[in-house]
């Protein structure tokens, strides 16, 4: 099994308090769309700080032109892309989903537009681990439960500053031993089915605290 050493959540505070369990979309095939949705409990509301022309497609000018965003609309963001921001909100004609310029848009936190750009990248990086059945540093135990499946061998502490534990993973195979038999009525010698026994072969170990991967 292959392991990956980096820290995935430590810096985003976005991730680090809302960070959800990941689920599927039937929307998001695109591998360069996130979709928030999967990754985060609550929805993310932005202000459009100058007019921005909302498009049917994350390409922008080259796609379908679905309407405009006045200033000081407010309006929920869907997914992202490391150009382009999908969101919901009222044009000016209608209620309209689509793709705007997302520096047209920002938030009363001045660093919740540069964390949005960290769980982008996040993100593309833990779909490539799970795809690759991979775990690293900074994964949460849902998206390490993605990637390998339930945990063989568990242990969880629960203390006043908060869970920690230990997944395992073992991997096992079956060993046949025989012994020789002397068939009694012919002489003959055969093997025979002695017993079973289950061995390990591998096993990889992953610590966490609050719901974090801190090592391998």
């Amino acid at each position: 099994m292959k392991t990956s050493v980096i820290f995935l959540a430590a810096t985003i505070s976005l991730v680090s308090s809302a960070i959800a369990a990941p689920k599927k979309s039937l929307l998001n095939n695109d591998p360069d769309v996130i979709y928030l949705e999967e990754h985060i409990d609550r929805s993310i509301t932005l202000l459009v700080v100058k007019p921005t022309t909302v498009y049917a497609t994350k390409k922008g000018k080259s796609s379908r032109r679905l309407g405009a965003f006045k200033a000081n609309t407010k309006v929920e963001l869907i997914a992202m892309t490391d150009k382009a921001y999908r969101v919901k909100g009222q044009a000016s004609h209608a209620g309209v989903t689509g793709w705007v310029n997302p520096n047209h848009l920002a938030s009363k936190d001045k660093d919740f537009i540069s964390n949005l750009k960290k769980l982008y990248e996040r993100q593309l990086i833990v779909r490539e681990l799970i795809a690759n059945k991979e775990v690293a540093i900074g994964m949460t135990l849902d998206e390490v439960r993605s990637s390998l499946g339930d945990p063989t061998e568990t242990e969880i502490e629960q203390t006043r500053d908060g869970q920690s534990g230990k997944w395992d993973y073992v991997i096992t195979e079956e060993l046949k031993h025989y012994r020789t038999v002397v068939d009694p009525h012919t002489g003959n010698l055969y093997r025979q089915l002695s017993h079973v026994t289950v061995e390990e072969r591998a096993r990889t170990t992953i610590k966490f605290k609050d719901n974090l991967v801190t090592s391998l």
